[in-house]
């Protein structure tokens, strides 16, 4: 089973208010999500964000955004450059791979024999 892990892409600070406390101290990032398999890595083209507040420590989700908070949301979204996807295999598979086919190979030539 593949490992998922989100790596940070962009980050920004915030000068909007917070929906909880008021506070203008907000932290803005962006994640890509990264698969780490035994067979291959792959980067892939899901990009997430989350905002927290860096004074009471909550999440504010979309649903409390207030218009400034979503004006500067979607301007860093504008900004953010996820990197291209990309799909590795690892040396196991490579391995794995070159064991078959020596495997047939070996098959093939005990049958015309």
């Amino acid at each position: 089973m593949a490992k998922e892990k989100l790596v940070i892409i962009k980050e920004a600070d915030l000068t909007n208010n917070c929906p909880e406390c008021f506070n203008q101290d907000l932290k803005l990032s962006f994640y890509q999500k990264h698969k780490q398999g035994k067979l291959f890595n792959s980067i892939t083209n899901v990009v997430t964000s989350k905002i927290v507040c860096n004074k009471c420590g909550t999440d504010i989700y979309p649903v409390s955004w207030t218009d400034d908070i979503e004006r500067s949301f979607k301007y860093y979204q504008k900004m953010v450059i996820p990197d291209r996807t990309i799909l590795t295999f690892t040396s196991f598979f490579w391995i794995l791979t070159l064991l078959s086919v020596v495997v047939v190979a070996v098959g093939v030539y005990f049958l015309l024999q």
